[in-house]
C-alpha cells in the first residue's frame, strides 16, 4: 500500500499526487495507491491517515508526503515502522505555517478553510526530532524549493537515503521524472 500525504492547501488534485496515481495505474497498481484528501486540522489529518492504516502490516505500507504531508509522514512511520518518501518536507511546520492562521483558500480549488491557531499546537504535537531508523526514509529535495529551505530537509533526515536535485520548485515540477526511484524504494523489502 501507498498512502499519499498532500501538502498544506494542496490536495488529491496536486501534480504530484496525480502523477503518482496515474503512474500506479500504468503499472496495474492502481488499487495499491490511497491519496485522502486531509483536513486542515493537523490531529484529525493525521486521525484520517491512520485510519487508512489501520489493519495493514507496516512492512508492507509506504507513506509518501509532499510538504506537510511529508511532516505527517515522519511521524506516521515513526509510530508504525512503515517506509516514508518524502518529498521536500515540511521540517518546522509550527514555524512555518504560524504566518498563515486565519481563513485562506486551496490551491486546486477556490473552496475556503480557515487554519486555525490551535492547529500551530497541533503541529507541535506532532514534531520527530529525529528519525529512529534512517533506513526506512528516501528524501527527495529541491535546492531551488521557494517555500521550504533544502538544507532543513537534509539536516533532518541524516543517513537515510537522499536525492537532492539541482534546482527545481517546491512542486517538484519533473516529479515524474523520479518515480522510478521512489517505486524502486517502495519495492524494497525492510
Amino acid at each position: 500500500m501507498i498512502l499519499y500525504l498532500h501538502g498544506f492547501r494542496s490536495s488529491p488534485d496536486s501534480y504530484k499526487a496525480r502523477v503518482m496515481r496515474e503512474h500506479m495505474q500504468a503499472l496495474g497498481r492502481a488499487d495499491e495507491i490511497v491519496c485522502p484528501e486531509l483536513s486542515p486540522s493537523p490531529l484529525l489529518a493525521i486521525q484520517q491517515a491512520e485510519a487508512l492504516l489501520a489493519g495493514q502490516d507496516p512492512r508492507q505500507v509506504n507513506i509518501i508526503g509532499s510538504s506537510l504531508g511529508g511532516y505527517y509522514a515522519t511521524w506516521l512511520a515513526e509510530k508504525y515502522g512503515c517506509k516514508a518518501v518524502l518529498l521536500n518536507p515540511a521540517v518546522k511546520p509550527p514555524r512555518d505555517l504560524e504566518s498563515y492562521v486565519g481563513v485562506t483558500t486551496y490551491y486546486h480549488s477556490d473552496r475556503i478553510f480557515e487554519f486555525k491557531a490551535d492547529y500551530v499546537a497541533e503541529l507541535r504535537s506532532l514534531a520527530v526530532e529525529q528519525i529512529s531508523k534512517p533506513e526506512r526514509y528516501f528524501l527527495i529535495a529541491a535546492t531551488g524549493d521557494e517555500v521550504l529551505d533544502w538544507h532543513e530537509m537534509v539536516a533532518h533526515y541524516p543517513d537515510a537515503k537522499q536525492y537532492v536535485i539541482d534546482g527545481s520548485d517546491h512542486g517538484i515540477a519533473e516529479f515524474a521524472e523520479y518515480l522510478d526511484m521512489v517505486m524502486a524504494f517502495c519495492d524494497q523489502v525492510h
